[in-house]
């Protein structure tokens, strides 16, 4: 059996070491709540650790894509699609992929005086579905500046920043019925809503007959009302948004491109480039040579 801890192609991990960590644990601002590991794993296979002895943090995994488990307590329990679970500190667990499967997972080990507020009641797998008011991305864009931030700034400065984006991440699935309310709005038409369902499964490949379900139309009325709104058919819009979120990845980010095409559901980094090559003109890099000029 295979069973692999990290060293998954696209992943990113920031692992702060000790000095830095003590640094925060002692700053008036930080040592409320921070981080001291943080990563992305994408369609990650076979993936499997055991913590005999628990951790001195708690550990948050947030399953964007495919299935895995986690046993905690002596219980087992599964984890799916648009889910997360919250470890506790200092217990021996053991998590993974589902055999035979992968997942893609956003994680992250925090601590701090207030760290066990946003670890209450996720000790059992809590469901995030998408919904007109579920604001998944801005989720997402919130993890990856906290990576990206860690990842390039060791600073008090930055550290007290990405304890700063760390609580309103946490915060936004601790109090999920508050932050979709921040951004609740009158309801769309069928086109708006089959776009918001498109952004927040940027990452995932998804079909046709999801986004008919999400919207409840029939395909050939739902195919004629958006191409008559938007120019374009579905599938065309959803590939182009998938191509501006990589001109976004790739303006703003070091990611090399093999790894943007995960972040935008492509799994083949030939097909991404020629699709890129499409829609914009050139080529992923000659894109980013471009606008780093």
């Amino acid at each position: 059996m295979i069973r692999k801890k990290d060293g998954f192609q696209g992943e990113q991990a920031v692992v702060l070491p000790p000095a830095i960590v003590e640094l925060e644990e002692q700053d008036d601002f930080c040592q409320g709540l921070f981080i001291t590991d943080i990563g992305y794993y994408p369609k990650a296979e076979h993936h499997h650790r055991i913590r005999e002895k628990g951790v001195g943090q708690y550990v948050l995994i947030y399953c964007v894509d495919g299935s895995g488990f986690y046993v905690v307590d002596g219980k087992r329990h599964e984890v799916k699609k648009n889910q997360y679970f919250i470890l506790p500190i200092g217990k021996p667990h053991e998590y993974g992929s589902t055999e035979g499967h992968f997942w893609t997972v956003y994680w992250l080990h925090f601590c701090g005086k207030a760290a066990h507020v946003f670890a209450e009641g996720a000790a059992t797998p809590q469901t995030i579905n998408v919904t007109m008011q579920s604001r998944i991305s801005e989720r997402i864009n919130i993890f990856d500046e906290i990576l990206t931030t860690l990842h390039f700034g060791d600073s008090i400065e930055d550290l007290r920043y990405a304890s700063s984006l760390l609580s309103h991440f946490l915060a936004s699935m601790r109090y999920l019925g508050q932050f979709r309310r921040a951004k609740a709005s009158a309801e769309k038409d069928i086109v708006e809503q089959a776009i918001h369902y498109m952004r927040e499964n940027i990452e995932n490949r998804i079909t046709m007959a999801e986004v008919l379900r999400y919207v409840g139309y029939s395909q050939s009325h739902f195919s004629t009302v958006f191409k008559k709104k938007t120019g374009m058919s579905p599938l065309s819009y959803f590939n182009r948004l998938k191509v501006e979120h990589a001109c976004k990845l790739l303006k703003t980010t070091d990611l090399k491109v093999n790894m943007i095409c995960y972040k935008v559901g492509i799994e083949d980094p030939l097909y991404f480039s020629r699709l890129f090559s499409k829609v914009m003109g050139m080529s992923p890099t000659d894109y980013r040579l471009k606008e780093r000029q």
